[in-house]
């Protein structure tokens, strides 16, 4: 157990950022799970493809400002975050039907 008043202080601030960081973590795989949701079932079903188009684009703005969020906080390091919004931004584009191009 920690002797000294720094110790003890140091021990409060980790398990506060432990906290902290744990929150925010799980946060960040909740919105990605969400967000892989939506973009499955954007790419299963193409008839209403503009109202979950619409879904797939909130989710992923909401999973990429909290990665944001976390890179800032210092709770993910910036290459994890940009990992993140990576593998996002492909399962989007993966989603997207080919455009139809007129020949």
């Amino acid at each position: 157990m920690a002797n000294n008043k720094s110790a003890i202080k140091r021990i409060q601030i980790s398990e506060r950022n432990r906290v902290r960081n744990k929150t925010y973590k799980s946060a960040v795989r909740t919105l990605m799970k969400k967000c892989f949701q939506a973009v499955e079932t954007l790419g299963a079903s193409p008839d209403q493809e503009e109202k979950q188009s619409t879904a797939a684009k909130d989710t992923l703005a909401a999973a990429y400002s909290k990665i944001d969020k976390a890179v800032k906080k210092g709770v993910l390091h910036k290459n994890t975050g940009a990992r993140k919004k990576s593998r996002l931004a492909r399962a989007m584009q993966k989603a997207k039907p080919a455009p139809v191009t007129a020949s």
